[in-house]
């Protein structure tokens, strides 16, 4: 069976629970009562992750970039100042891989492929949320621990505005959450403008940002 979003214009959602509980082996949430967890999709991207990485800076905030591997190729360095500020790598597949619309087998060589440029991660985040169960132990057999989420942006969407889209986050703030962002140009409005809202808002809360590792 395959996760699989009811319209690919929206390529996100919040998952339903009879989802999560269909799949327990992959990180919904984290058990934590005073922190958050913001992640950032499909970069590096030249612009825009310097103006991330500069926004968590001045909250003392840390993230974890889900990365894609073509993206990584193109811009190690960016993927190296991700690392010397303190965040954490993920893999995002190499091109942006649709995991019911491959083979496990080809779904697997792009994380492979990826994770060459990656630096030494074993976290993977599905390309729209969408994977299969047989991905899923593959995943697990390997090693991998497979990195869903629990409160969306929606900072993709040009339908949504920018004060829409912060909203969409701090109404669902809670100790635990895992926060889904995009680090590319197609989002850049909404995030750059969401982000720092949705910080004030979860050091209000007295909440930490952590990153995200294999452990959780």
């Amino acid at each position: 069976m395959a996760v699989k979003p009811q319209e690919e214009k929206k390529m996100y959602f919040r998952f339903p629970k009879f989802i999560r509980r269909m799949m327990p082996t992959m990180l919904w949430k984290v058990d934590s009562d005073d922190s958050v967890y913001l992640t950032f999709d499909d970069g590096p991207t030249p612009k825009i992750t310097e103006q991330i990485l500069d926004i968590l800076d001045n909250y003392g905030a840390k993230a974890t970039f889900f990365c894609l591997g073509n993206n990584a190729e193109l811009y190690p360095e960016l993927v190296e100042s991700i690392v010397e500020r303190g965040h954490a790598i993920g893999n995002h597949s190499y091109n942006h891989t649709r995991g019911w619309l491959t083979t496990t087998d080809e779904y697997m060589a792009s994380a492979y492929r990826a994770g060459q440029f990656l630096p030494h991660t074993r976290l993977f985040r599905p390309p729209y949320g969408r994977i299969a169960i047989r991905e899923v132990r593959r995943m697990r057999s390997q090693g991998w621990r497979v990195v869903m989420w629990n409160n969306i942006s929606e900072d993709y969407d040009h339908k949504v505005s920018p004060q829409r889209c912060a909203q969409k986050v701090t109404r669902h703030i809670h100790p635990g959450n895992i926060i889904v962002f995009h680090d590319s140009v197609k989002a850049s409005k909404n995030m750059l403008y969401a982000l720092p809202k949705v910080l004030e808002a979860i050091k209000k809360r007295g909440l930490k940002c952590e990153i995200i590792t294999s452990e959780l």
